[in-house]
Parts: C-alpha cells; sequence; structure tokens
C-alpha cells in the first residue's frame, strides 16, 4: 500500500507553480521529444513528490513539468511506471490520481506500441478509439476509493472531443494518424507469434504493456481521457526481424519530431477551445 495520499501530492504540486492547468500529458516512450517544445516554467522530480514511482526504463526520465505548449498551461510526466517493473497497481496509477486531486480535467496518454493491423507502419501514429485490458488485473480491484464509483462506465473511454483535436493536429503537422484499439499485457516479455495472431482475432490493432490502467482510474476520477501510440514496431509474426527495446527506442528517435509537433499542435486546439 502507498502511505502517502493523491490529496497530498496533489498539495505538494500546487505548492510549486502558481501555474494551474486542466491539460496534463503522459510522456511514454517515443513522445519526450515533446519536452523541446514545452515552455518550462518549474521541473521536480518525482523522487521529491510523496508517493510517486521512480521509473527504471530507460526513456522514462521520472520528472514532472509545469509549463506552457504554445500558450496553453499544462503539465507534463515525463515517464511512468510499469506493472511489469514489480509496481502494485496502486502505484502504477498514482499520478493519475494526483493529477484528477489537483484538478486536471483532461488527460492525454502517449506510449510506443507493436502494430498488429496489417496496414500500419513502423513510425505510425494510432489514436486509440478503444482497449483490450489483458494485463491480467484492474486497477480498481481493492477497497472502494472515497466518493467515487467502484463499478465505472467504460463505453467511452477515450473521449471523442479530444479525439477529434488530436485528429485535426494530426492535419496541422501533416501526419496521417491511424485509429485503432490498443490491447494492453502485463510485459516484459514481448509476445509470441500465436499471441499476436489471437489478438488480431479479437480486434487490436495495436500491443503494449501502459496506458489502459491509466485511463481506467482517469476515468473512474472523471477525466476526460485521450491516448496515442507511435507505432515502434511490428509485432512478433507480422515483422521478420527479432523484436527488442532498442528497436523502440530506434524508431521512436527517427520520428520524434513529429510526435513533438503533433502534441504541441493539441495543446494550442486545446487551449483555444477553453
Amino acid at each position: 500500500m502507498n502511505q502517502f495520499s493523491s490529496q497530498t501530492a496533489a498539495t505538494r504540486l500546487k505548492k510549486i507553480s502558481p501555474l494551474r492547468p486542466t491539460l496534463a500529458i503522459v510522456l511514454g516512450s517515443g513522445f519526450h521529444h515533446v519536452l523541446t517544445e514545452l515552455r518550462v516554467a518549474k521541473k521536480i522530480s518525482y523522487a521529491k513528490i510523496p508517493g510517486f514511482p521512480k521509473p527504471t526504463v530507460s526513456g522514462h526520465a521520472g520528472e514532472l513539468y509545469f509549463g506552457h505548449l504554445g500558450k496553453t498551461p499544462v503539465i507534463v510526466l515525463s515517464g511512468r511506471a510499469h506493472f511489469y517493473e514489480g509496481h502494485e497497481m496502486e502505484r502504477v496509477t498514482f499520478a493519475t490520481r494526483t493529477l484528477a486531486a489537483f484538478g486536471i480535467t483532461d488527460l492525454l496518454l502517449t506510449n510506443a506500441a507493436g502494430g498488429l493491423n496489417k496496414n500500419f507502419r513502423a513510425g505510425d501514429f494510432m489514436v486509440l478509439t478503444d482497449h483490450i485490458n489483458f494485463m491480467g488485473t484492474n486497477p480498481l480491484r481493492g477497497p472502494c476509493q472515497k466518493d467515487l464509483p467502484r463499478f465505472v462506465d467504460l463505453t467511452e473511454t477515450y473521449d471523442k472531443k479530444l479525439r477529434e483535436l488530436l485528429f485535426r493536429a494530426g492535419k496541422i503537422s501533416k501526419l496521417k494518424l491511424q485509429r485503432g484499439v490498443y490491447l494492453a499485457v502485463s510485459g516484459p516479455s514481448y509476445e509470441t507469434p500465436a499471441e499476436i495472431r489471437a489478438f488480431a482475432k479479437l480486434g487490436a490493432d495495436a500491443v503494449g504493456m501502459s496506458t489502459v490502467p491509466e485511463a481506467i482510474v482517469a476515468r473512474q476520477c472523471g477525466l476526460n481521457v485521450a491516448a496515442i501510440s507511435c507505432v515502434t514496431n511490428l509485432a512478433a509474426g507480422i515483422s521478420k526481424e527479432k523484436l527488442s527495446h532498442a528497436e523502440v527506442l530506434e524508431t521512436a528517435e527517427r520520428v520524434k519530431k513529429s510526435g513533438a509537433q503533433l502534441i504541441r499542435n493539441f495543446a494550442e486546439l486545446y487551449g483555444k477551445k477553453k
């Protein structure tokens, strides 16, 4: 159990900066170049925020930023904790609960994923329309959070209006965005070709090891959620290459400027609608 409350962590964040953004962005693998577009007001290490777990995966810095993308104030989380690192789901989703307690109303989640859809290519970006939770657990399992629903409706997990903003941002960025269903597994091993065939039959377009726990908790907290994957490789049995984290990072490096521009344009469009 986490000895710290999300309210305690949110109070700490409020003391760091006078900015009160309503949009938060979580940067997963492939999206950290967004920080080059951010006009930073304040930065703090996760280690200095009560209850925040320290990420241990390459490409996840473990830092929280207050700043502006264009004229839009934002909180940006550079890196996340993963279930496969050994954290309990309560820890994996602690940052999400903290953002909700802070006053965030809209959350953009990003990740790297393997492509199952045969129309996808490495380097594509996919806007999530839905997800399949294959992680073997649910982040809402356990004692019910005070004043929050236990049974959360996930009919529209990913907000239509935020998705529309992402597609508009894609046009401005001259990027053709894919759309599809993200399937989450616990990891950290990559999937077998047989598993990939099964996941494709279930209706998945991409597979990864994050995002879904955060999205579920965000919906429980009443946040509007959008999510986008960088398809960094084609999944086992589709790609002829052996899968590796190095390949994920190499593809992410190749498309980092496109991803950063996309997120900046999304934030600017979001700011104009507020």
